[in-house]
């Protein structure tokens, strides 16, 4: 896991020889200044800089017992953070993270037992899981060269679950790494990220991220570069796009939405609508893992078909698991939700740029458009506006989104930017 900051390199001027390797894993450090990814490395996407430093890291220079991987969503946090495990973890001198020893292939598997990985699909992470992570940090590693525990969405970490992390990032074991990531610095306690060495990603390039999809998903190259580009650098979601035959039909639904308000009716259907889309998306997603989910804990208690006696604490056992799938469901919801309002927000950056006479058309001469495939919408909507009525929606489509953040119930979220939106 990681945290923020520049904290003391005690202890960490030399990394533990690789298993197997009988020589100084320092031996050839690469340069920082002309970084070519390798092995896991070439994961990830237009973020040079920081597998330039976590490469020199995991050789011995500048490394540290607490790190903060922090960027937009989509970004690559988590897979960076992967791969610095993995590297950290590699047995092949002079090149961590090559991929194909054993150390990088059980990290990326999920399965190298120096290795935890905490990954959260509910609102928050509580004191419980974060105590198991405490607890593991303790521990001497037991074929790896550090123990790695990693934390995604730190962000979510509950206050409490923060101060029990606090403890083990002040007192780290002398070979234990903490990676944790979050949108930004700002997200984490100060106590923790002012313990912690903080890298900043970048959103990447869409030119990087449409390579990767031809290259590591076989996808048309035409198409690669239109996803790229909608998913605005999301590398998750320009995958979804490129390859979802609904994904795109969603987005497209979603980005009609501009052209139907009207009048206070059709602003307030079409936020019925969106939001209703989004709860529908969000329980077909999640019905069949649930119902998965409840069968293997039912026959886990002992539970026969047709009967209704099982071990003692069954019943609450069940409904721990029923409560947190229910969480996982408002969660699911409103990043659904999310993901709609960046692409509204999107459309009307277009729709300002046109006015603005900084897009020219698809592959436009100044600034690239985010949706190629909505550019006659967009083109309409600039003629019959201003410069200032744009920014005022936009302004309209992100107060949403922080209302919604903060918990506002969804449809009167939708409603108050729809009847803006008009």
């Amino acid at each position: 896991m990681s945290g923020a900051g520049l904290v003391s390199g005690d202890g960490f001027d030399s990394v533990p020889e690789a298993a197997g390797a009988g020589a100084d894993s320092r031996a050839t450090p690469r340069s920082t200044t002309a970084f070519e990814p390798y092995g896991v490395w070439s994961d990830l996407v237009g973020q040079d800089h920081v597998g330039a430093e976590l490469v020199q890291a995991a050789l011995g220079h500048g490394m540290t017992h607490a790190w903060l991987l922090t960027g937009p969503p989509g970004s690559g946090r988590s897979t960076a953070a992967r791969v610095f495990a993995a590297a950290l973890q590699c047995t092949t001198p002079g090149e961590p993270g090559c991929g194909h020893c054993l150390g990088c292939r059980t990290v990326l598997d999920g399965t190298h037992p120096d290795v935890l990985q905490l990954a959260t699909d509910q609102l928050s992470i509580g004191v419980a899981d974060t105590r198991q992570l405490v607890r593991r940090s303790s521990m001497t590693p037991s074929s790896g060269r550090w123990q790695v525990l990693l934390i995604e969405d730190a962000d979510r970490l509950t206050e409490a679950a923060g101060n029990v992390l606090l403890k083990a990032v002040e007192e780290p074991s002398s070979r234990t790494v903490w990676i944790l990531c979050a949108p930004g610095r700002e997200d984490m306690l100060p106590t923790i990220r002012s313990r912690c060495r903080h890298l900043l990603l970048r959103t990447p390039p869409s030119g990087a991220v449409a390579e990767i999809l031809v290259r590591r998903d076989g996808v048309d190259p035409i198409r690669a570069r239109e996803a790229a580009r909608a998913a605005q650098g999301h590398i998750g979601r320009a995958k979804r796009l490129a390859t979802d035959d609904e994904a795109r039909a969603k987005r497209t639904e979603v980005l009609a939405l501009a052209s139907s308000l009207t009048d206070i009716g059709s602003a307030l259907a079409a936020a019925q609508k969106l939001v209703d889309a989004t709860i529908s998306e969000a329980k077909r997603t999640a019905e069949e893992r649930d119902a998965h989910e409840t069968a293997d804990l039912r026959l886990a208690l002992g539970f026969q078909e047709g009967s209704r006696k099982a071990v003692p604490g069954a019943a609450g056992a069940l409904k721990d698991l029923e409560s947190r799938q229910k969480k996982r469901a408002t969660r699911m919801q409103r990043d659904a939700l999310d993901l709609a309002l960046v692409d509204l927000a999107a459309f009307y950056r277009d729709v300002l740029a046109v006015q603005l006479g900084a897009l020219g058309g698809p592959g436009g001469d100044v600034t690239e458009p985010v949706h190629d495939d909505q550019y006659a919408a967009v083109r309409r909507i600039a003629a019959n506006g201003t410069p200032e009525a744009t920014l005022r929606r936009i302004e309209a489509v992100l107060a949403c989104r922080k209302a919604v953040e903060r918990n506002v119930a969804p449809l009167l979220a939708v409603e108050a930017m729809a009847v803006s939106l008009r």
